[in-house]
């Protein structure tokens, strides 16, 4: 990690990166370190992290997300997760209440071979009350301009 890169002394994935804490590396770019989870939902359960530390997702600048996508794709294509008969889920937490237990973004890339093994969602769907969310995409739409 060139010192350029913003990191922290007490971060675990920071010291993973650096080589201060061992791990089972699979890919690393110049901007992204991708492991194998040490406490995996499912054989294979992969981490993909930034070598830039931040703790949520807007806090990453862009070019440190560019590998992300394509490193977790590699991946599941290694494990062979681009069957038909296979299914996986990518997942990044953003804070305590959304489940994120170490304090720098992380992608999860985790294999669901089966309905006992790997990822359980739960999915509190609602039917949109549509003038609602109507009134809710303008304002959204004026802040993303």
């Amino acid at each position: 990690m060139s010192a350029s890169v913003a990191h922290d002394a007490a971060c675990i994935f920071c010291k993973i990166i650096k080589g201060e804490i061992p791990s089972f590396k699979l890919i690393e770019t110049e901007r992204v370190y991708s492991f194998l989870d040490i406490q995996p939902t499912s054989k294979g359960h992969a981490l993909v992290i930034p070598k830039w530390h931040g703790a949520k997702l807007h806090d990453i600048p862009d070019e440190y997300l560019l590998d992300v996508l394509p490193v977790t794709k590699k991946i599941a294509k290694a494990l062979d997760l681009d069957t038909t008969e296979t299914g996986y889920n990518v997942l990044q937490n953003n804070g305590r209440i959304a489940h994120q237990e170490v304090d720098h973004v992380h992608f999860h890339l985790i294999p669901k071979p089966d309905d006992k093994t790997g990822l359980v969602v739960g999915w509190p769907a609602k039917q949109a009350d549509m003038d609602q969310l109507s009134q809710f995409h303008k304002e959204l739409l004026s802040k993303l301009q």
